[in-house]
C-alpha cells in the first residue's frame, strides 16, 4: 500500500511540475504524453532556436498563453524544440518551423494545424473558437460591448429568431473565420441599443468609420467577403483594393521586411507595391520622389496592366565562376542556368537559413565533385537580393535542376540532401533520386512567411521623419 501511494503521488507531482516559461508549458518526450492527460486543449509550437520566424513569433505566443492562462480556461499554449525532440518533430510530421498544431480532448492522434494570424489576438480567438460556440451569446447589453470594447474587430448578428435560416448561415460564417470573435443577439434592448432595427449583421471596428452594417442577401459567401473589405484598416481606398501599408524603418524587427523588398534603411522613404494573385509580384515605381501625384500615376499604371514587375539583382561578381560552385545572380542566371549545352544544378538560398547552412558543406563538396565535367555546372543564388522570372522561391533552400537543351525545362530535386543522393541525380540527368523515396519525410525548410491582404502599397519611412 505504501508503494502504491508513493508512485500515485510522484505521479501527481509529475503532473503539476511541467516547467512553464512565460506562461507556456515546455514540452518533451518525456513529459508530452502527461501533459495531454493533464491539460486536454494545448496548442503546441514546434520550433528551432535559430529560426527567424520563431522567434517573431515568441513574445505574442507568450502574450497569448498568459492571456489564456489568466482567463482560467482549460486551454494552454506549450511549444516543443524541435531539434532536441527529434522524435517527437518525426512523430507530428514536422518539415519547417514553427509548425503549430491543436490538441483537442488529450488526444495525441490527429492534431489540428494552426491557421490563424501570429498576433496574441488572433492565437486566442482561433483557440476559443475551436473548444467553444463559433458565436458568443450576447444576453444583454453589457455583454455586447464587452465584445466590441475587448477586440480591435469583432462580428455581431442581429438575429430576432436565433433558429432561423440567416442566423444558422452566420453561425457557419463564423465557424470559416479564425481571427475575429462573433456575437449573435436576439435582446431587444440590444438592437436598440445599437439602433439596429431588423435583422442583420454589423461588423464592428476600432478605426475608420467605426461600424459597418451588412446589406445585401445573407449568404456564407457574401458575409465572408464584407468581412474581408472592412476588417482591415484603409489609410486610403483606392481602385481595385489596393491597400495603403506603413512599415517604420527604424524597429528592428522590420528589417526582414526590408530584405525581402531589397531595400536598405539608407534608402528610405521608399514605396514598393506587392500582389497575391497566383504569385507574390512585386513593384517599383520608376520615379523615387514621394508624391500624391507620382503615387497616384504609379497605381494608375499598375491597374491598367503597364507596371513590369521588379525583379532584384545583385551585380554580376567578377569571380562568380571561379570556385566550384557559380555564384548566380539575377543578371547573369537566365545565361547560364538556360544554356542549351549544360545541366545546371542550382540551390536558391537565404544567408540566414539554418537549413542553408547545413546544406553548404555538401554542397560546396558536390561542385567539387564535378568541377571537371564541362557539361555540368553546380550553382548557388542568394535568393533574398536576387529575383528571376522562371523560378519562384517559396522557402529555403529550393533546389533546380536546369537541364540541357533548349526547351527551358525546370526540374524541382526534392530528394535526399546527401552527397550520394546528388550525385545520382546529375548522374542521371535529373532521372533518378529527385523525388521523396517511399514514405520518406522531407527535408525541413525555412519558410518565406510575409503576408498582405489585396494588393498593397507598402511605405517604408521612419517615424521621425
Amino acid at each position: 500500500m505504501l508503494k502504491l501511494l508513493i508512485v500515485c503521488a510522484l505521479a501527481a507531482i509529475s503532473a503539476a511540475d511541467i516547467p512553464e516559461e512565460e506562461d507556456v508549458l515546455v514540452l518533451k518526450k518525456s513529459n508530452f504524453e502527461e501533459a495531454l492527460k493533464t491539460y486536454p486543449n494545448i496548442l503546441v509550437e514546434f520550433y528551432a532556436p535559430w529560426c527567424g520566424h520563431c522567434k517573431a513569433l515568441a513574445p505574442e505566443y507568450a502574450k497569448a498563453a498568459g492571456m489564456l492562462k489568466a482567463e482560467s480556461t482549460d486551454i494552454r499554449l506549450a511549444k516543443v524544440d524541435a531539434t532536441e525532440e527529434s522524435e517527437l518533430a518525426q512523430e507530428f510530421g514536422v518539415r519547417g518551423y514553427p509548425t503549430i498544431k491543436f490538441f483537442k480532448g488529450g488526444e495525441k492522434e490527429n492534431p489540428k494545424e494552426y491557421s490563424a494570424g501570429r498576433q496574441a489576438d488572433d492565437i486566442v480567438n482561433w483557440l476559443k473558437k475551436r473548444t467553444g460556440p463559433a458565436a458568443t451569446t450576447l444576453s444583454d447589453v453589457t455583454q455586447a460591448e464587452s465584445l466590441i470594447a475587448d477586440n480591435e474587430v469583432a462580428v455581431i448578428g442581429f438575429f430576432k429568431d436565433v433558429e432561423s435560416e440567416d442566423a444558422k448561415v452566420f453561425i457557419k460564417t463564423a465557424e470559416a473565420v479564425d481571427d475575429i470573435p462573433f456575437g449573435i443577439v436576439s435582446n431587444d434592448a440590444v438592437f436598440s441599443k445599437f439602433e439596429v432595427a431588423k435583422d442583420g449583421v454589423v461588423l464592428f471596428k476600432k478605426f475608420d468609420e467605426g461600424r459597418n452594417t451588412f446589406d445585401g442577401e445573407i449568404s456564407k459567401e457574401n458575409l465572408l467577403n464584407f468581412i474581408k473589405a472592412n476588417q482591415l484598416p484603409l489609410v486610403i481606398e483606392f481602385t481595385e483594393q489596393i491597400l495603403f501599408i506603413f512599415i517604420d524603418s527604424d524597429v528592428d524587427d522590420n528589417q526582414r521586411i526590408l530584405e525581402f523588398f531589397g531595400l536598405k534603411k539608407e534608402e528610405c522613404p521608399a514605396i514598393r507595391l506587392i500582389t497575391l494573385e497566383e504569385e507574390m509580384t512585386k513593384y517599383k515605381p520608376e520615379n523615387s520622389e514621394i508624391t500624391a501625384e507620382n503615387i497616384i500615376t504609379f497605381c494608375t499604371d499598375f491597374t491598367e496592366g503597364k507596371l513590369k514587375p521588379h525583379l532584384m539583382s545583385q551585380d554580376i561578381p567578377e569571380d562568380w565562376d571561379k570556385n566550384p560552385v557559380k555564384v548566380l545572380v539575377g543578371k547573369n542566371f537566365e545565361e547560364v542556368a538556360f544554356d542549351p549545352a549544360k545541366n545546371v544544378f542550382v540551390e536558391f538560398y537565404a544567408p540566414w537559413c539554418g537549413h542553408c547552412k547545413q546544406l553548404a558543406p555538401i554542397w560546396d563538396q558536390l561542385g567539387e565533385k564535378f568541377k571537371d565535367k564541362a557539361n555540368i555546372v553546380v550553382a548557388k543564388m542568394d535568393s533574398t537580393v536576387n529575383e528571376i522570372e522562371a523560378v519562384k522561391v517559396h522557402s529555403f533552400p529550393t533546389l533546380k535542376f536546369f537541364p540541357a537543351g533548349d526547351d527551358r525545362k525546370v526540374i524541382d530535386y526534392n530528394g535526399e540532401r546527401t552527397l550520394d543522393g546528388f550525385t545520382k541525380f546529375l548522374e542521371s540527368g535529373g532521372k533518378e533520386g529527385g523525388a521523396p523515396a517511399g514514405d520518406e519525410d522531407e527535408e525541413s525548410v525555412c519558410i518565406i512567411w510575409l503576408q498582405f491582404n489585396f494588393s498593397s502599397i507598402v511605405w517604408f519611412n521612419s517615424l521621425n521623419f
